[in-house]
């Protein structure tokens, strides 16, 4: 596990700066090319971020799009751990990595591939991000390190998902 203190959401611990996380790659990945510092809601800012960046992608190639997905899966965990070790924080608000992960997940697994549906996927992913019904928030509150950062956000993910796909098993 990583080094990092397991401080509360509600302690207020200042982002690093740009110039700061542009000479790390794991803390430029992690703080989701800087997205994550914009305030208010950095959550919202990255996910709003990996839904631009995702999307290309996965319209000009879904096994792209997969490939990309599974390889920030398989390094997620280091990244967020990095960038959290870096600051002193766990899941400090301003790593995003892990809403990345969780948008394009969800965009993956879209019935349609629409502007409509891409709105109802960021809608869904971050009232599930948010609100964190059980397990999510239990994932949150207990698990610890890199892994703990990014498994409530790939949980969000698939909740969100599932919602998605069976409010179109009801339209169609």
């Amino acid at each position: 596990m990583g080094s990092c203190k397991k401080m509360s959401r509600k302690e207020k611990v200042p982002p690093p700066l740009f110039s700061q996380i542009v000479k790390d790659p794991a803390q430029f990945l992690g703080y989701g090319f800087g997205f994550g510092l914009l305030n208010p809601a950095p959550g919202t800012w990255g996910t709003l971020a990996g839904l631009i960046l995702f999307l290309p992608i996965l319209l000009l190639s879904e096994w792209a799009a997969w490939a990309l997905l599974v390889v920030g899966l398989l390094v997620g965990s280091w990244i967020c751990q990095k960038s959290a070790d870096a600051i002193g924080v766990h899941d400090h608000g301003g790593i995003v990595w892990d809403e990345f992960i969780g948008i394009w997940i969800v965009l993956i697994l879209l019935p349609e591939q629409t502007w409509q549906w891409w709105i109802v996927a960021f809608i869904a992913f971050r009232v599930f991000d948010i609100v964190k019904p059980w397990p999510i928030k239990w994932l949150d509150e207990e698990l610890e390190g890199g892994f703990g950062i990014m498994a409530d956000d790939v949980v969000a993910a698939l909740f969100a998902a599932l919602s998605i796909w069976t409010i179109y098993a009801l339209l169609i």
